[in-house]
């Protein structure tokens, strides 16, 4: 005969309809509108920024795809996107680690004062500094450059990820760093061997957030290349949504380069996804 305690769990446990059916409603609200872009794009341009009717999902095509894709532009603008974005993932993840572990588990004069200015520069949005900028990219040599961009979008990216990875650090016991300094780890070796595999969804969680920071960021790029060969994907579209007459929007190449830069970030998260919510909470617990 089960217990009471086990009686009262039952009867406050949710039913599994019930379950389902708010975790259906709640997943519906995400996938709706992404199967509604992906419909769309198989539309020609006069229907899509029509009423949408069920006579117009009858007559489907690739056609907006083919005008994308034809020649070696687009593929080129989504590969320049592809290096932007891994190149600043990676970045950020490395440094931020870093500068995180240093935070996380450091005392040193003057730590409080220095991450206050690394919070400080959440409030800060680089359109506000758009100019002086550019002028500093300029002297760098580094406009009409990916590994310029990449590096743009890594500091702008460190802040957030910083903070993360300091917050992740913490929650990590002092028995665990204690045991590995009396084993005779190294400082880089108690973060690269013992400390790493429990702040893996910490990194995950910067990885994603500079990766898609970086794949759809649009005023940056347009700002700082001025090049075709090294656009990225977000300012390669535009030029080609207005290619055909001057102030005329070609919608159907629009919405079916939006499906492909979905793509990745669609991919990514969910690759990502079993990390993600683990280390955005942990990250959270700690300020």
């Amino acid at each position: 005969m089960p217990s009471p305690a086990r009686q009262a769990n039952s009867r406050l446990r949710p039913s599994t309809p019930i379950y389902l059916a708010v975790g259906g409603m709640i997943s519906a609200i995400f996938a709706v509108p992404l199967l509604w872009e992906v419909l769309r794009s198989f539309q020609n341009p006069e229907a899509i920024i029509a009423p949408p009717s069920l006579k117009s999902f009858t007559n489907l095509s690739i056609a907006n795809y083919t005008e994308l894709l034809r020649g070696d532009d687009i593929l080129r603008n989504v590969l320049n996107s592809l290096i932007v974005a891994v190149a600043t993932a990676v970045l950020t993840a490395i440094v931020a680690t870093l500068a995180g572990y240093g935070f996380g588990r450091f005392r040193f004069r003057g730590s409080g004062l220095a991450f206050a200015l690394v919070l400080l520069a959440f409030m800060v949005p680089f359109q506000a500094v758009l100019t002086p900028l550019f002028l500093e990219l300029h002297r760098l040599h580094l406009l009409n450059n990916l590994i310029g961009l990449a590096l743009f979008y890594t500091a702008f990216n460190l802040p957030f990820g910083t903070y993360l990875m300091r917050n992740n650090f913490q929650q990590v016991p002092n028995e665990l760093v204690d045991a590995a300094k009396v084993d005779g780890a190294s400082v880089m070796t108690t973060l690269t061997r013992v400390l790493r595999p429990i702040v893996v969804p910490g990194i995950a969680t910067t990885v994603l957030y500079a990766f898609l920071f970086s794949w759809t960021e649009f005023l940056g790029a347009l700002t700082w290349t001025t090049n075709d060969s090294v656009y990225t994907l977000p300012v390669a579209l535009i030029n080609v949504a207005f290619a055909r007459t001057y102030g005329a929007v070609n919608y159907g190449v629009l919405v079916a380069g939006s499906v492909i830069s979905m793509v990745p970030c669609v991919v990514l998260y969910v690759a990502l996804q079993r990390y993600y919510v683990r280390g955005l909470v942990s990250g959270a617990v700690k300020g």
